[in-house]
């Protein structure tokens, strides 16, 4: 499976790259709308990206064909992976559909804004119903998402309070925030058991705050 690529953009299309590779090869690699808007400031030096890859074979009657899609960082892919858990959303609808950024997604699934979620190409009322019931108080980590080209990264060693506020320190947030924001989460929550449960908290009293 090929989990990361690196490359210089020989070409852009309105929804994928053509990164040519060491070896003399070329790939195209999907990239979803809330992606691509940030693809210039993610461009080094010497004119090469490297991109997070989901990886999948696009299966038909006639032939299957491995399919690329780019992500600048870890959460990113996440995201995705979680959205395609939704009953008719496959990889490359979801691709389509993930137009706006991650935490305007995030926010509509958090208020059951059916509205905004239709407004995502590809999405219909039902789709966006399936969407909320499905994604509704999961997603809450991903709304805490202050810029592009963060890496998030999480060790399933540590203790899921100390895992919170590493994901909020990877967030752009200070160590004297995170640790009060996720104090004040586990007050308010104390049945909280895993950092994603702490994570949604924040997000739920930060979103409610404004």
């Amino acid at each position: 499976m090929i989990s990361h690529i690196r490359g210089k953009i020989a070409k852009r299309k309105p929804s994928s790259l053509i990164l040519d590779v060491d070896g003399g090869f070329s790939y195209e690699v999907l990239i979803p709308g809330c992606v691509m808007k940030a693809i210039d400031g993610s461009i080094a030096p010497d004119g090469t990206i490297k991109l997070i890859t989901y990886h999948y074979h696009h299966v038909d009657p006639a032939r299957s064909i491995p399919v690329l899609i780019g992500f600048l960082n870890e959460i990113e892919k996440e995201f995705f992976e979680k959205f395609i858990t939704v009953s008719g959303i496959g990889p490359k609808a979801a691709v389509k559909a993930l137009n706006a950024s991650i935490p305007q997604v995030v926010k509509a699934i958090a208020d059951g804004d059916l509205s905004t979620l239709k407004s995502l190409p590809g999405i219909g009322e039902q789709r966006a119903k399936e969407i909320v019931a499905k994604l509704q108080n999961k997603v809450g980590k991903f709304g805490l998402i202050q810029e592009y080209g963060i890496e998030v990264t999480v060790s399933k060693e540590q203790d899921f309070v100390e895992e919170a506020v590493d994901v909020l320190l990877q967030l752009q947030y200070t160590k004297q925030e995170a640790k009060e924001m996720v104090q004040k989460a586990l007050q308010r929550s104390p049945k909280s058991n895993t950092a994603e449960d702490l994570l949604n908290e924040v997000y739920k009293h930060k979103k409610g705050s404004k």
